[in-house]
């Protein structure tokens, strides 16, 4: 989609997937054999037609370059998946939050001159075409539109937490809550943001700009972003992420893994192995 720039957040340090990460970004930590976890994201992108790819790396990121150095390229003048390390460009120090990585980079943004912003994560399993996220975001008119997934209640407080109404729009919002809001009628399930977000570009650019005046923020789309939108009475609205559909795919098969504990990626590794595997490696 030629109006809409992606950018992946890829610095991440991923603690809790020690040892496995002593010596590489979580997003470069090898996946089913051959992959890297950071494959899952580009091949989204670039199967929902995204070919103007940012990815904003950090943390001990030689192996995650050398890997997109050598297995990523798009065709065409105008496409690029492009590594851009971590800048310094509000001061003398690198990237203090998600939404300050964003921030030290937004003259990419204003540069693409693009209607809409994809900002994804680059540290989950998952298949999803972006392009029915997008065409939400534009028919409700929404500022923001967050990815969102059910949970169990138990795993709820590891993620960003929707409440929304029968139209799909936000009316709350609670960051890793200790206890967390679950979906009515479903006690023993929450929904969680994903950590995918489809921004129109006049409102994250805005956004950010607020957000780096505030000295007490910790500038993350979780904790400050999205929060203060809510408060300002922006648009936001919830997509989901069950409702996607991928060629090829069974319906209502909707798999997402966020593999930030040794447990959950060992689980996502077995998920591949199985006899009908709920993620499907092989479908072009």
């Amino acid at each position: 989609m030629s109006r809409s720039l992606a950018m992946v957040l890829a610095g991440g340090r991923g603690s809790r997937l020690g040892p496995l990460t002593c010596h590489r970004a979580k997003p470069a930590v090898p996946f089913g054999g051959r992959y890297r976890i950071i494959d899952f994201v580009l091949s989204n992108l670039v199967n929902s037609d995204h070919r103007r790819v940012y990815v904003l790396t950090q943390y001990m990121a030689s192996s995650l370059i050398k890997h997109l150095q050598r297995n990523w390229h798009v065709s065409g003048m105008d496409g690029f998946i492009e590594v851009v390390p971590a800048q310094m460009r509000r001061g003398s120090f690198w990237y203090r939050g998600t939404a300050d990585a964003i921030a030290q980079n937004m003259n990419l943004i204003r540069d693409s001159r693009a209607d809409l912003v994809a900002i994804f994560g680059g540290d989950h399993i998952y298949k999803m075409d972006l392009r029915q996220m997008e065409e939400q975001h534009l028919d409700t008119g929404a500022d923001l539109t967050i990815a969102a997934c059910p949970v169990p209640i138990e795993e709820a407080s590891r993620f960003g937490v929707l409440q929304v109404d029968d139209r799909g729009r936000i009316v709350g919002f609670q960051e890793k809550p200790a206890n967390p809001t679950p979906i009515p009628g479903r006690p023993d399930t929450c929904l969680a943001s994903m950590g995918n977000y489809v921004f129109s570009t006049d409102v994250l650019l805005n956004a950010l700009h607020d957000d780096d005046e505030q000295e007490d923020s910790s500038h993350d789309f979780g904790k400050d972003i999205i929060p203060t939108l809510m408060e300002q009475g922006a648009s936001l609205y919830a997509y989901d992420f069950g409702a996607n559909t991928i060629d090829g795919e069974p319906k209502g098969n909707a798999y997402w893994r966020d593999v930030g504990t040794i447990d959950s990626y060992v689980q996502a590794n077995m998920d591949v192995r199985s006899r009908v595997p709920n993620l499907n490696l092989y479908n072009r």
